[in-house]
């Protein structure tokens, strides 16, 4: 299963997989204090697949709630995420 940390200052998610070497990011700008621009997902090759990068957009969607921003996705694989799940339209800019 991943592990998703937020490293803030560097502005992005990583995700890790259990017994999988590298791991997978979304990048982001925060574009004011209540909103935050999904810039980029990406996982290696030998994390495709694995819900890594999944992960990390269910993560920032979850942040946004508990901290009270909006999403503008960027990057084309959130947009995608976020096309699919209406129950995160509370989120998206």
């Amino acid at each position: 299963m991943s592990s998703v940390e937020v490293e803030k200052q560097a502005h992005r998610y990583v995700a890790t997989v259990s017994g999988a070497p590298g791991e997978a990011e979304l990048t982001f700008t925060m574009a004011g204090p209540d909103l935050m621009t999904a810039n980029h997902a990406y996982a290696p090759p030998n994390l495709r697949g694995s819900g890594a990068a999944l992960a990390l957009v269910e993560r920032m969607v979850a942040d946004a709630r508990a901290e009270g921003f909006k999403v503008r996705p960027l990057c084309s694989y959130v947009r995608a995420k976020f096309r699919e799940r209406d129950d995160w339209r509370d989120v998206l800019a």
